[in-house]
């Protein structure tokens, strides 16, 4: 029998590992199979609700792997429908997800989930509640994982129908500073056996770490990578990103033309608007200029008030004039939608506190 002092975390696992851990009990491949659908596609919480197995056989897998799905500890709910899930790891540290549903008023009717991928963060970005927090360590591929599969079986004890559309990985932490664990689930999520989620449909945000995205233009995935600049120069940008000391402006954006090089993919540049920091439009110059000649998207985001923070977020006047001086010199933006901020929800507010 397998040994469970190694950890092995079965909902990281994929049917063929699946299968060639049970083979040693004498279990057909089909039967990992079966087990890989019943843990992803359909989130169930323990082997107990495997009813297509044997007993024998389920009473030795939860001998052999035991997992511990994360604990719920709160449910927000904003004005706007959006959800907010306070989680609860083995040893008691908190992170957050965030469950956005878009009606189809605007775009496709869908259901999408920020995922964290590290409780806290290391990088100390300035307008971020998470970076405020500090570091406590990367999540595993079965708590990255669990956020899917409990909001999932959260809500289909509700509606049996109910599936997440998108996956963004743009909750708490850094997720390249987490890069194995996020490939291996995001290859998970995209298995059709499994959530299905189409490649397309996944964003993995970065802060712009050099050597992690060139290692991840080498899987070639058809995925959107979302840089956050939210600065179009270098000193700017270090005042709010200490990151841009390590990889400045000039590295980061030669990584962004290796990575389109290699992939064939835009990016979409992810970019926060301050009010009196980076929403003049002398600053929406700049970042025509940086971005010239790149295959890329802009995605405005108004700043999202946090604690201890004195940074504000422009005018509406103001957000239209920054946007539309964009879209006049040819580049594509996008004004992100406003979702989850009354409970401190939306972009750069998630702090993993009750």
């Amino acid at each position: 029998m397998p040994d469970c002092k190694k950890k092995i975390e079965i909902r990281a696992l994929n049917p063929e590992e699946i299968s060639a851990l049970i083979a040693v009990w004498g279990e057909k491949p089909f039967r990992g199979q079966q087990i890989f659908h019943w843990l992803q596609e359909k989130a169930v919480p323990s082997f107990d609700e495997m009813t297509n197995l044997s007993l024998d056989l389920r009473k030795k897998l939860t001998h052999a792997f035991p997992f511990v799905p994360l604990k719920m500890l709160k449910e927000a709910v904003s004005k706007d429908g959006t959800r907010k899930y306070l989680w609860e790891t083995v040893e008691g540290l908190n992170l957050e997800s965030v469950l956005l549903f878009h009606q189809g008023e605007r775009t496709r009717k869908r259901n999408t989930l920020c995922v964290s991928t590290q409780i806290g963060c290391p990088l100390g970005c300035q307008f971020c509640a998470t970076g405020k927090l500090g570091f406590r360590r990367n999540l595993t591929v079965n708590e990255i994982m669990g956020q899917v599969l409990e909001v999932t079986a959260h809500w289909r004890k509700k509606d049996k129908e109910f599936k997440i559309n998108n996956v963004v990985y743009m909750g708490m932490g850094e997720p390249l500073l987490n890069l194995s664990a996020v490939l291996r689930s995001i290859y998970l999520l995209n298995h059709q056996d499994g959530q299905n989620i189409g490649m397309r449909r996944i964003t993995l945000s970065t802060c712009g770490l050099v050597p992690q995205i060139d290692l991840l233009a080498e899987e070639k995935l058809d995925l959107v990578l979302a840089i956050s600049l939210h600065a179009p120069t270098n000193q700017l940008r270090q005042q709010l990103m200490p990151i841009n000391q390590q990889y400045p402006l000039e590295e980061l954006m030669s990584a962004c033309q290796r990575y389109i090089s290699k992939t064939g993919r835009r990016i979409t540049f992810e970019y926060l608007l301050i009010r009196g920091v980076n929403d003049s439009l002398d600053q929406a110059q700049k970042l025509v200029d940086l971005l010239r000649n790149t295959a890329a998207n802009v995605n405005l985001i108004p700043l999202n008030p946090i604690p201890a923070s004195d940074l504000e977020r422009p005018t509406a006047v103001q957000i239209k004039k920054f946007a539309s001086f964009l879209r006049k010199k040819g580049i594509n933006v996008v004004l992100r939608e406003e979702k989850g901020s009354d409970i401190a929800g939306a972009c750069g507010q998630l702090a993993g506190v009750e």
